[in-house]
């Protein structure tokens, strides 16, 4: 018998759900995902989630126990709602995600067992089961502190570069949500960005940092490439435009560590996700800037890290709102 959290996580790309264990561990068989996208439909989304959520509640075996379902979704989330507006998915504004979820966790638990021909359920009570919905960001900076890079470790940042920019806080042990659930937001907090010998000029962090973005500048600048894996090998080549792009990304991630870093005196910023990966070198660059951009000294001491989270982390994510609920600010 093992005891399941159900794992839900909605981004801009794709919606994924599955079963996770209290020790971090995907239950074999449990995953599945379903694209999304920009020009998606309400309808469209919410089929998504209920594919991948009742493919994740199927894969219960007799003596599985669901104690829980976490949400991690895209935000701006309204967590007194728990309705969602994902920024790339312009279809959902202020869609009831929390109460889909809830209502899927009901249809399970209303099945026949066709053994009996009477009810059964995924436990006791399905439709009570606590179904906790946080921003994926601040979802995956629940993760890393419960079993990535910043296990142990009471003031910490976690940011996910991919195609778009994600982050949550641990503040003194706890995870930070904020009054609507939003704290962490970094992807969207105003950067200067100081192109050499041109007046800088104000933009979020997600428009200068993120992978589609970095690949769109770089076209704007005359490189031919069409994708980020195209970057990267411009970048190895020593490409002048694929360098000068991947480090203004760098250099972004760099000053907002900075900045939050002398607002809240974090002590390690856990960077992950796809972009991350672009050069060997990205995380030298980010440290390089750490080092340089704050005014005050104790704004240095921030140790930048590897995430030690795999693909999964946007389910482990989910799955830690169930699993480490006592963190929960």
């Amino acid at each position: 018998m093992t005891d399941y959290a159900l794992a839900v996580d909605v981004g801009g790309t794709k919606v994924e759900a599955a079963l996770v264990a209290a020790d971090g561990v995907l239950s074999p068989g449990s995953r599945d995902r379903r694209p999304t996208g920009h020009d998606s439909t309400s309808d469209q989304l919410a089929d998504a989630v209920r594919d991948v959520v009742r493919h994740a509640l199927a894969a219960l075996g007799d003596d599985d126990v669901l104690v829980g379902a976490g949400i991690g979704s895209a935000g701006p989330v309204d967590l007194v709602e728990g309705t969602v507006s994902p920024i790339n998915l312009p279809s959902w504004r202020g869609f009831p995600l929390r109460a889909l979820v809830v209502e899927l966790l009901a249809e399970a638990g209303d099945k026949p067992d066709p053994s009996t021909s009477t009810s059964t359920s995924t436990d006791a009570d399905a439709a009570d089961l606590p179904v906790t919905l946080r921003l994926d960001g601040v979802s995956l900076a629940l993760a890393e502190h419960w079993v990535g890079a910043t296990q142990g470790v009471d003031n910490a940042v976690a940011i996910t570069v991919s195609t778009g920019v994600g982050g949550g806080l641990i503040v003194n042990g706890r995870l930070l949500s904020g009054g609507t659930g939003n704290a962490g937001h970094i992807g969207q907090i105003q950067i200067a960005d100081r192109p050499a010998g041109e007046t800088a000029w104000a933009a979020t962090l997600e428009v200068i940092a993120s992978g589609p973005n970095v690949v769109r500048w770089a076209q704007q600048q005359g490189w031919q490439g069409e994708r980020g894996e195209d970057l990267a090998a411009g970048y190895v080549a020593g490409d002048e435009i694929a360098v000068a792009a991947v480090r203004r990304s760098a250099n972004a991630v760099g000053e907002a560590i900075s900045s939050v870093t002398t607002l809240l005196d974090l002590d390690v910023a856990a960077i992950g996700g796809g972009f991350s990966r672009v050069s060997d070198d990205y995380l030298d660059l980010v440290r390089a800037t750490v080092e340089e951009a704050p005014v005050n000294g104790y704004a240095r001491r921030v140790r930048v890290v590897r995430s030690g989270l795999s693909d999964e982390s946007p389910l482990v994510g989910a799955a830690a709102l169930v699993w480490q609920a006592d963190l929960l600010g």
